[in-house]
């Protein structure tokens, strides 16, 4: 069966909450493509999945499903900020641009709800540039929409015990069904930043 990459046109529009001071990046239509789907496919895999842009009431939110194998060395479906060296999408120039102003972000949050299974936050840096070297943070996502908060202090990187996540060094950012055989299905409507 021939994998489906889709291309996402999500514009992930940037508001900043007054009393919080989060950067607040809500999932709507629109026509940039600063996010992708990626699967274990690249490097010779066989999972398979797709994401959608759908809407729940007047909540729009992007749909990671598929089927998750670790057979021929894989294990992930991903959707992935399209993060170029030469080019920072919106949201990372934002960040750090709060960084630079004196404000140190403290994490990332999530809205989510899903199929009761356990997915993972992975963030690469301008250091993290083999596959296998990444920092990420887990979340549950349950039937029901609900924010889930990740200190970047707990991430966790995937090469080493010791090394600190500093987040003026992001370059990338996925949301991933990872490492074992499953079924995905993980809705996320809204990605913000806290202080």
């Amino acid at each position: 069966m021939k994998q489906f990459i889709a291309f996402i046109l999500l514009s992930f529009i940037a508001t900043v909450s007054l009393a919080q001071n989060d950067l607040v990046f809500p999932i709507q239509e629109g026509a940039v493509s600063d996010w992708k789907y990626v699967s274990d496919r690249v490097m010779g895999g066989v999972s398979e999945g797709n994401v959608y842009l759908e809407k729940d009431g007047d909540t729009s939110f992007a749909r990671l499903t598929g089927d998750v194998s670790t057979r021929n060395n894989g294990g992930f479906i991903q959707l992935r900020s399209a993060v170029s060296l030469f080019k920072k999408p919106k949201m990372f120039q934002l960040i750090h641009d709060a960084n630079k102003g004196g404000q140190e972000l403290q994490g990332v949050r999530l809205n989510v709800r899903g199929n009761g299974e356990t997915y993972h936050v992975m963030i690469r840096t301008y250091f993290t540039w083999r596959p296998s070297d990444y920092y990420y943070h887990t979340f549950e996502a349950g039937a029901d929409w609900s924010q889930v908060e990740m200190p970047f202090s707990a991430f966790k990187r995937s090469t080493s015990k010791t090394s600190k996540l500093d987040i003026n060094d992001i370059r990338d950012f996925g949301i991933v069904a990872y490492g074992r055989d499953f079924k995905s299905d993980v809705s996320v409507s809204e990605v913000s930043f806290y202080f």
